[in-house]
């Protein structure tokens, strides 16, 4: 009986100082907008992240830089402002080029508009400007 009553002892302070080192977790509740805050951050920081890595890419482009060291830029420099970019000044560049056109001016575009509107003009009859046209007045 003394021997089952000491194994029971040594055996109650083994598991005692193995789950004296654990602590306790206290749960509390989150707010939703806490949790949508940090989603919202968390996906901008990753998106201005692959928008900093596009306006690099675009800087790597051999036409761009090209352009740019035409003008007299550093690429190294260029590069190092791209980096110090805050992450809303990325987003912005990164839109910016997006949008921009491809041609940077649609000068073919106009003078067809203008080759148009002097046509129907001419066809109309209010000028004489071509002289392959009819007017139907």
């Amino acid at each position: 009986m003394r021997l089952s009553r000491q194994a029971t002892v040594w055996l109650t302070a083994i598991a005692l100082s193995h789950t004296a080192g654990l602590q306790a977790a206290h749960a509390g509740m989150v707010a939703t907008e806490a949790v949508a805050a940090h989603a919202v951050q968390t996906e901008a920081q990753a998106d201005a992240s692959v928008r900093r890595a596009a306006v690099l890419a675009t800087l790597n482009r051999s036409d761009v830089s090209e352009a740019l060291v035409a003008k007299g830029v550093d690429m190294d420099a260029a590069r190092a402002r791209v980096n110090a970019l805050s992450d809303a000044e990325v987003i912005t560049l990164a839109d910016q080029i997006d949008h921009a056109p491809a041609g940077a001016s649609d000068f073919l575009g106009v003078i067809i508009f203008i080759f148009l509107v002097l046509l129907v003009t001419d066809i109309l009859g209010f000028t004489k400007v071509f002289p392959f046209t009819r007017s139907i007045r």
